[in-house]
């Protein structure tokens, strides 16, 4: 199989909102549309050019919300209209990779898929795409669900982990691994003895296997979305494929692929993988992956000036001014009408926070 095969196709999952990194992200232009990194490119600019050394250009897909279609356009210049794929509501990963595996199998039979969020970050870029192919020729060879995973380096209570066996089950790369469980986010003291224990893996949410092989599994596992999506065989890729996708939607269920269909199969690989990954989840992420000042600040912002600051995040226009005196370990963020000051122990409030200025203060600030 050659590096860039007509069969490998890749699928950039776009359409999340990033609540948790409010008030920068924003309903109107989430996370994945902005240079959060400070780098000149977006996050979903990186992910796009990432792949385009792995697999032909035309075969690289973004699903994404119907209302994202411009800045889908808007960031990744001369990407084709028919490359965006369009959802017209927010059902979470399990339907958006039906809808994008079955439309890909009805224009090639024989397709493999590349499925990655839009919104992580990926440091030994080389290594990650040394990986993606050997998936590919993997997912090539056998019907199997393969995943990535991560090795970790801290026992982070912020990610999924997976389990896996000891053993070499595919003889091309003994860094594949059977999967024997999933865990969603641990406490603490669980997650040090899975860290203890050299058998876990943080979860990447980057899945390869064939088009084939994860609409069997919908067939097996999630009956419902897959009569859903096989019901709309002769309709993708025509004009009658969005119409028809407005009102299937409103009959799928909202559910996570790992809760569809990652948890319950007994054909699921990962590799063990380290390619210098973050999920860019939340502030407390985005502040391990910047640059830090003597005092632990990471600053993003030409006019910011700090007296006794400390271990803070801190994100800021160019345009504004802003002092700040005294503050350990916090984030402070300001973005269009909004500005957050929070303890960065605290993050994980800050989608409360959102929910509830939803409630009182209305759209316009969320």
């Amino acid at each position: 199989m050659t590096k860039l095969s007509k069969h490998n196709y890749a699928v950039i999952m776009a359409g999340g909102i990033g609540e948790r990194f409010w008030p920068m992200s924003r309903t109107y232009r989430p996370k994945q549309f902005i240079d959060i990194l400070g780098t000149g490119k977006t996050l979903i600019r990186q992910t796009y050019e990432r792949f385009l050394d792995v697999l032909p250009k035309e075969n690289i897909f973004v699903i994404t919300n119907t209302n994202f279609k411009h800045l889908v356009l808007e960031q990744i210049p001369g990407i084709p209209e028919d490359r965006i794929i369009c959802e017209p509501t927010r059902k979470n990963t399990a339907p958006c990779i039906a809808y994008a595996a079955w439309k890909i199998q009805a224009m090639d039979p024989s397709a493999r898929l590349v499925v990655a969020p839009s919104d992580h970050i990926i440091l030994k870029e080389q290594e990650f795409a040394r990986i993606i192919r050997l998936a590919l020729q993997a997912a090539n060879q056998h019907d199997w669900l393969l995943t990535l995973g991560i090795t970790p380096s801290r026992p982070d209570t912020g990610y999924g982990y997976i389990q896996f066996l000891q053993g070499a089950p595919w003889l091309a790369d003994e860094s594949l691994k059977k999967v024997k469980t999933f865990t969603e986010k641990p406490n603490l003291e669980l997650a040090e003895s899975f860290l203890k224990s050299g058998d876990f893996l943080w979860n990447s949410g980057i899945f390869i296997w064939s088009a084939h092989a994860i609409i069997e599994a919908f067939e097996k596992y999630q009956p419902e979305i897959s009569y859903v999506f096989r019901e709309a065989n002769g309709k993708y890729n025509t004009p009658e494929e969005l119409p028809y996708m407005s009102i299937a939607y409103a009959a799928c269920k909202s559910i996570s692929i790992d809760y569809a269909i990652m948890e319950k199969a007994d054909n699921v690989y990962v590799f063990v993988s380290d390619f210098g990954w973050s999920d860019l989840g939340t502030w407390g992420s985005l502040y391990d992956v910047r640059a830090r000042d003597e005092n632990e600040n990471a600053v993003m912002g030409k006019n910011v000036m700090l007296y006794e600051v400390s271990n803070c995040i801190v994100n800021i226009p160019d345009d504004k001014l802003v002092v700040l005196q005294g503050l350990d370990n916090y984030i402070v963020a300001e973005s269009d009408n909004a500005l957050l000051i929070c303890q960065k122990e605290k993050e994980q409030e800050i989608r409360r926070f959102v929910n509830d200025v939803r409630i009182k203060k209305g759209e316009d600030f969320t």
